[in-house]
């Protein structure tokens, strides 16, 4: 015999029910809102790892944006240049790619030949052209104290390059607070020294659309020199007023919003 439920427990049957689907389906929101936006891959650059851009990584996924930032391998042109380009290769659909610091050379060797790069975005970044050494770059006008902070240590088959921890802070992270400044010397990733010396193989930026950030406080890589690459690039130039070497840290908005008109222009 059939029995009709109490008008309670239907109510609270429906609840039910209801809660189910929300909890399991995806906001709709942010379903939307991903849809066909290109993966935007970040990728951080020496004395760094992919914790760097966590600010910024949160505000594009708050977007909508798919986001990667792979672990750069810091052994060099040869051998992270390909690895990167790997990781272009696993994705599907338009990417906007972004390196910071020597992260610039990397994806500026990576993308070569990347159909699916459609932006490229340097963040206080190196551009080199083929041949190039950044060893040479760094140099072409003053202002950067990494010289004088790099400590060399000696590996199997290598040399490694930290930042000592009594000149981290000034030539790399100067606007950030002292706290925050030790956590990252402490938990720094070395890499190659060949870094300095191996010449760039591919000009991404020569047949893809690229953005380029200033930080007008960089002690690492002089703004002259950024803004140098960034008018031989013709990329379309932001500065972030007393920024020092990691904008996506001390000013992730802004380099949010560089990303995002890079994103944009492929859409």
């Amino acid at each position: 015999m059939n029995r009709s439920l109490p008008r309670r427990g239907v109510l609270a049957a429906s609840a039910g029910v209801l809660a189910a689907a929300l909890l399991s389906a995806p906001p709709a929101s942010a379903a939307e809102s991903s849809r066909d936006k290109p993966t935007v891959v970040l990728v951080h650059g020496g004395f760094a790892d992919a914790s760097n851009w966590n600010a910024v990584i949160a505000r594009l996924q708050e977007k909508g944006y798919p986001v990667i930032a792979p672990a750069n391998p810091l052994r060099g042109l040869p051998v992270d240049a390909p690895y990167i380009a790997s990781v272009l290769k696993s994705i599907e659909g338009p990417i906007v790619l972004v390196g910071h610091s020597y992260g610039g050379a990397v994806i500026t060797n990576a993308a070569a030949g990347a159909d699916n790069v459609k932006a490229l975005v340097y963040i206080a970044a190196f551009v080199p052209d083929e041949g190039e050494q950044l060893g040479v770059l760094i140099n072409k006008y003053p202002g950067t104290e990494i010289p004088a902070a790099v400590k060399e240590v000696p590996y199997p088959g290598g040399v490694d390059l930290y930042l000592r921890p009594d000149k981290f802070r000034a030539a790399f992270a100067a606007d950030l607070p002292v706290s925050t400044t030790r956590l990252m010397q402490a938990g720094q990733r070395p890499f190659a020294a060949s870094s300095f010396t191996d010449k760039t193989t591919g000009a991404a930026w020569r047949t893809i659309p690229s953005w380029g950030l200033v930080a007008t406080e960089d002690k690492a890589i002089p703004p002259a020199l950024e803004r140098f690459f960034y008018k031989r690039a013709k990329s379309k130039v932001y500065e972030a007023k007393g920024a020092s070497h990691v904008p996506m840290i001390s000013q992730p908005g802004l380099v949010t919003r560089v990303i995002q008109d890079a994103a944009r222009a492929v859409d």
